[in-house]
């Protein structure tokens, strides 16, 4: 069962009606579908934003005024620059019994004994790429790195999924690693040069004298 959203379909508008729809709280978008054509939709801002939070990679049951339940994926977000708020999303309608592509993103936990000890904490993988069955799409994958210490690192192997969610990542991709701690050189000065040319100047004098 997917996570419900409501939306209404809309006919192609023009900028400054997109513009209008936007100042009032909503936020247009496209349905997509290999075998159904695209069907342009508007939606409401205060239902789309919390689930974006929560859900982000769920299967949706997108119930279309007048047109009925698609279960459909998020395939695009377009956000304002500024404000990062959503002002154009995209939807892939999908089938229920064949296999899909879904971007996943890598929950980091625990504390790395490294980091205590002054290592940096370095995330090169926030997201797996995989391939399965809509309702097997988890909503993240968990990386613990209690036992990291220095030098060490966590790769896309080491990752546990359900057994019928396909990795694309290359299994050698490091997700998360704990570099050395960066040496602060401190530049020290001394009088001495200083102190020695003073000498010559005084020795010239003399000389002079």
């Amino acid at each position: 069962m997917g996570v419900a959203l409501k939306g209404n379909t809309r006919t192609r508008s023009t900028k400054s009606e997109v513009k209008q729809l936007r100042k009032q709280g909503k936020v247009p978008g496209v349905v997509y579908g290999k075998d159904a054509d695209s069907l342009t939709v508007v939606l409401e801002r205060k239902e789309l934003t919390p689930l974006l939070r929560s859900h982000p990679n769920a299967v949706i049951d997108l119930n279309i005024e007048g047109v009925g339940k698609r279960p459909v994926l998020i395939s695009g977000i377009q956000r304002d620059s500024l404000s990062q708020e959503v002002v154009h999303i995209d939807f892939h309608q999908i089938k229920m019994n064949e296999l899909v592509k879904a971007t996943v993103a890598i929950e980091i936990i625990g504390e790395a004994p490294g980091v205590e000890a002054g290592g940096i904490l370095q995330v090169e993988t926030a997201a797996l790429d995989v391939r399965c069955l809509p309702n097997d799409i988890p909503d993240s994958v968990q990386a613990d790195i209690s036992k990291l210490g220095i030098g060490e690192n966590i790769l896309v192997s080491d990752l546990k999924l359900p057994k019928d969610v396909e990795v694309k990542n290359e299994a050698e991709d490091v997700v998360v690693t704990i570099l050395q701690p960066r040496l602060e050189v401190e530049e020290t000065t001394t009088d001495e040069p200083a102190a020695e040319a003073a000498g010559s100047d005084e020795s010239a004098e003399d000389k002079k004298e």
